[in-house]
């Protein structure tokens, strides 16, 4: 009603106001494709270029406790529009399924509010038929972002700065298509934008890969696309400059899932669900180049972009405003972080939660390996894993990506265990934290309609090729988890 009310008043102002353009910030979101937390610069990877993103980090606030929901391409960006959990957005919570048409997007939100609004790059969202939103439009202008020598998604983004409604405040989701494989950043690579390609000598092999020259070049053709990732985010603030538009513009830049290797995109691990998130906005966040422990989850950005804005948040929304965080980055807005892993190319379920430096995960699917996505299992990195586990070469780390049955349950201190190697779920002195996060994610299944359905997705990839098993949906689809506890309905946000 508050909403309505608002809309109203707006339409008495006279014509071409400038009144929302000057008072309210305007918000762009930066999302790449497939990249982990730790491939930035400004996270201390000293190989991958990304001068721009670590600039604004200097400039603004970098997150240190960012969480994803899912570490799954649409089911990421579905939970980040809505603010809700991957489960709660009905069919959405597997990959490339519809959000119930009944949720509202904050997009839509922001639209009818005044603000212009565009979706530029990479999609990967759509509503169910039928539903009270599901006719809603939550952008103005849709652009793939892609043109001959740029199929990174981030080709028109300086434009459509440069050429929006000059009178509103404006909403941006910017989305690469960087650095998802198959690599055409290397075939469009331009090294007078770019610089030159990253060399596969100087990449960081994390522990779990094999560190031979395919996974080294695979590597450094991954590190090339966040480069360019980097470059066009650059190209976009310049542009704010000359507008003179950058100090009153909140821009977030983060990811929808860690990179497409084994043991990382699909995974519960930081690996596959942290996130870099780096904030910048001059006018709004009191104190620059400082860093937050608060922890966070990305089911809060749609909060806080609307509370930034002004505008009421839908009641539908689970997630909680970071906007005390902006202002005292030591600030507290949550206790809790809760991430899911469904159904992506194979049969999986998996919940975990974070508190307190610990990460506890229960694995509904423990007989399955968690080896991460097709396009992961099909490339270099895989395969040279695969031959080191045939001819027993294998370390403890490695072996995780095919480790079955896996532990029905893991415990973590993942800031004295960066790549969660040391499962705690079975030492005596733990006994107490694990069984205080288990309670605490029973309940939040509980509240939040979440499920283990008896038919739940099945395999469609070869675990071992990545080749595909199944031709059609009807093969492999099965019940969502939380659709047969009517979880879309439910708008209870579990414990925070």
């Amino acid at each position: 009603m508050l909403r309505y009310i608002a809309l109203g008043l707006l339409c008495l102002l006279p014509a071409g106001t400038n009144l929302l353009a000057a008072d309210r910030p305007n918000v762009i979101l930066f999302i790449a494709d497939d990249v982990s937390w730790n491939d930035y610069g400004c996270y201390g990877n000293t190989a991958a270029r990304t001068p721009n993103i670590d600039e604004l980090a200097r400039d603004g606030l970098r997150f240190d406790e960012a969480y994803l929901t899912a570490s799954s391409c649409s089911p990421s960006r579905s939970s980040i529009i809505t603010g809700r959990y991957p489960h709660n957005n009905g069919k959405a919570a597997e990959l490339h399924l519809a959000i119930d048409g009944d949720l509202p997007w904050f997009p839509t939100l922001m639209r009818e509010a005044g603000y212009y609004t565009a979706i530029v790059g990479k999609h990967h969202m759509k509503p169910t038929d039928g539903g009270s939103h599901s006719k809603d439009k939550p952008f103005d202008l849709v652009d793939g972002g892609n043109v001959p020598g740029n199929r990174g998604g981030h080709a028109n983004w300086v434009q459509t700065v440069k050429q929006r409604p000059k009178d509103k405040p404006f909403f941006f989701w910017f989305a690469a298509y960087d650095a998802h494989r198959d690599w055409d950043g290397d075939k469009d690579w331009d090294a007078s934008k770019y610089g030159p390609k990253h060399r596969p000598e100087d990449v960081i092999v994390p522990p779990f890969l094999a560190d031979e020259a395919g996974t080294r070049d695979d590597l450094a053709s991954y590190y090339n696309e966040v480069t360019r990732f980097d470059h066009y985010i650059g190209e976009v603030v310049q542009a704010l400059k000359d507008e003179k538009q950058l100090d009153n513009t909140l821009i977030f830049v983060l990811a929808d899932n860690g990179r497409p290797f084994p043991r990382a995109k699909t995974r519960l691990h930081d690996s596959g669900m942290r996130t870099a998130l780096v904030a910048h906005w001059p006018a709004g966040i009191a104190k620059s180049g400082v860093t937050t422990q608060s922890l966070v989850s990305v089911i809060d950005l749609a909060p806080t972009i609307l509370d930034v804005a002004g505008i009421t948040l839908a009641e539908t929304m689970q997630g909680v405003s970071l906007k005390p965080v902006l202002t005292d980055a030591s600030a507290k807005v949550r206790r809790f972080a809760f991430s899911e892993h469904n159904w992506h190319d194979y049969e999986a379920h998996g919940r975990s939660v974070r508190a307190d430096g610990f990460l506890y995960i229960r694995n509904n699917r423990p007989y399955q390996a968690w080896q991460g996505p097709a396009d992961s299992v099909r490339s270099i990195s895989h395969q040279q894993l695969l031959a080191l586990r045939d001819s027993n070469k294998l370390s403890e780390a490695q072996a995780d990506v095919f480790l079955a049955p896996r532990p029905a349950e893991e415990l973590y201190q993942y800031q004295k265990d960066p790549h969660q190697m040391h499962n705690l779920a079975d030492d005596p002195a733990f006994a107490e934290t694990k069984q205080r996060l288990s309670n605490l994610l029973k309940q939040w299944v509980e509240e939040t309609g979440d499920s283990v359905p008896e038919d739940i997705s099945r395999d469609s990839f070869h675990r071992e090729t990545g080749d595909r098993t199944a031709k059609n949906e009807a093969d492999y689809r099965g019940t969502t988890p939380g659709e047969d506890r009517g979880a879309a309905k439910i708008n209870a946000p579990g414990p925070r």
